[in-house]
């Protein structure tokens, strides 16, 4: 055996039929069809077992070298979650009076939202999704990280999906900038926010915008 050979290892893989990977598929499509972003939440607790789970299944997610370039921070603390929203209402005012086009503030009309975020208050928690530009090693040495952004985008995907087969709802939230959640969160020069997610159960009577999902045919390719 080679030298590079010992350090891989079996990949264990559970075959299924050409028919049940048809219908897996099928009934994994519908569960995440009836994902939606919303912005009416419980303030009826989530067990934080949960929420580790659902962290956990987000870093299975692949990435650069491996070098999982994120953190996920996970507020609950309501103090921390009202100075969140005192500093993301600040940028997104100042985002809906002047800094939107007219253009994107009419693509926002169908979803009926303000520069006011009440949710960030109410959700049980908030999860902050950093990047990591690069990583410290132990002797203070700058260790490099690669596509970064692909890497971190990745594992939203995933958190997304942990949180919906949780059984709970989410929103990806980005008010720009973000800068304010470093200096909030004590987060390190080289973490940067990517999301700001709340997580927790529908608010009662929530509502949500009746859209559709552009269809396959507009959605892909095939070269068959």
């Amino acid at each position: 055996m080679h030298m590079s050979e010992e350090k891989f290892i079996l990949y264990k893989h559970t075959n299924i039929s050409a028919t049940e990977s048809l219908y897996k598929s099928e009934i994994n499509f519908k569960w995440m069809n009836t994902r939606r972003s919303i912005r009416e939440f419980s303030p009826k607790p989530v067990a934080r077992e949960i929420i580790e789970n659902i962290i956990k299944s987000a870093s299975t997610a692949p990435s650069g070298a491996h070098k999982q370039p994120w953190v996920f921070c996970a507020v609950s603390n309501p103090e921390i979650k009202s100075e969140i929203r005192r500093a993301a209402e600040k940028e997104e005012y100042e985002n809906y009076h002047s800094r939107m086009s007219e253009e994107w503030l009419e693509d926002l009309k169908p979803f009926d939202t303000n520069w006011k975020k009440p949710f960030l208050e109410i959700a049980p928690w908030l999860i902050v999704v950093f990047s990591k530009s690069y990583d410290i090693g132990n002797n203070g040495k700058k260790l490099n990280n690669y596509y970064v952004k692909e890497s971190a985008g990745l594992a939203c995907g995933m958190l997304l999906n942990a949180i919906h087969n949780a059984g709970l709802c989410a929103l990806t939230h980005t008010p720009s900038p973000m800068n304010f959640l470093i200096s909030i969160l004590k987060r390190p020069k080289n973490e940067r926010p990517f999301l700001l997610i709340p997580v927790g159960y529908p608010g009662e009577g929530c509502k949500v915008p009746d859209l559709h999902r552009k269809p396959l045919e507009l959605i892909s390719a095939w070269y068959e």
